[in-house]
């Protein structure tokens, strides 16, 4: 079974953002950049089923600038046996990732999608819904346990009320939450290793897609600083507090 999981290159999760001063956008020059968590944990996942002889085959994707190489061979480090780079400096939004990621499983024919429920950047959470979508391809969501048995997936996923378990047919999409796994320490001899994996790299074009964007960013703004907050004596001052000052009650 071959699997195939897409990974994006975000801001790290460690980096405090700062909005650009013609608030066109955040401003990402000289900062450190990472694979996104969620897409960690989706490589991790794809790992471990080979590791469990389920998986044949884990093939890495990511689409973006260049130097998304970085971002692959990451995932080459953890366990992912090739990578393939959609290349393009056009800003990509959800559905044109969907639609770059649906060429690429027409050429790779993975039996298994496995990618982060959501990028810690734009935090849109629709890449794996429209690509289940424009497959028509059975998709679980908020992953934290998969389960693969012959040609079915058993799914538990993460839902407001709490657990729930589903059951695809193969082939299928599946969205990773964060408590799936603990993604590996990348080892030295492992980020040597990945720098002899096969990476390709591809543009738009050659997959047949337009990925110009559909969305136009007006304006980018940093939130409203917090006010700190007051001590009060008692509870009599806060309930008065909240009448008169809050006008909640």
């Amino acid at each position: 079974m071959k699997v195939l999981t897409a990974v994006k290159r975000v801001v790290d999760y460690n980096v405090k953002v700062r909005v650009k001063a013609d608030h066109s956008g955040v401003d990402i020059g000289n900062v450190k950049m990472s694979m996104n968590p969620f897409d960690e944990i989706a490589t991790e996942a794809a790992t471990r089923l080979k590791e469990a002889g389920v998986a044949t085959e884990v093939v890495a994707v990511s689409c973006g600038v260049a130097q998304s190489q970085e971002t692959l061979r990451t995932a080459l480090a953890i366990g992912a046996d090739r990578a393939v780079l959609v290349e393009t400096d056009v800003e990509l939004q959800p559905l044109a990732v969907a639609k770059l990621l649906k060429a690429i499983v027409e050429r790779e024919q993975p039996q298994l999608v496995i990618l982060g429920k959501q990028a810690i950047d734009d935090d849109a959470g629709q890449t794996g819904q429209s690509l289940a979508a424009l497959l028509d391809w059975p998709q679980a969501t908020f992953a934290s346990h998969i389960d693969i048995d012959g040609g079915t997936a058993t799914i538990t996923r993460e839902v407001d009320g709490g657990m729930e378990v589903v059951s695809l047919r193969l082939p299928a999409i599946v969205t990773t939450d964060l408590r799936l796994n603990e993604p590996r320490y990348v080892t030295l001899p492992n980020i040597m290793k990945a720098k002899k994996k096969p990476l390709d790299v591809v543009k738009p074009a050659d997959l047949g897609v337009d990925p110009s964007p559909r969305l136009k960013t007006l304006k980018v703004v940093e939130p409203p600083v917090r006010k700190a907050g007051v001590m009060v004596p008692n509870v009599a001052t806060l309930v008065e507090k909240l009448k008169t000052e809050a006008k909640v009650l």
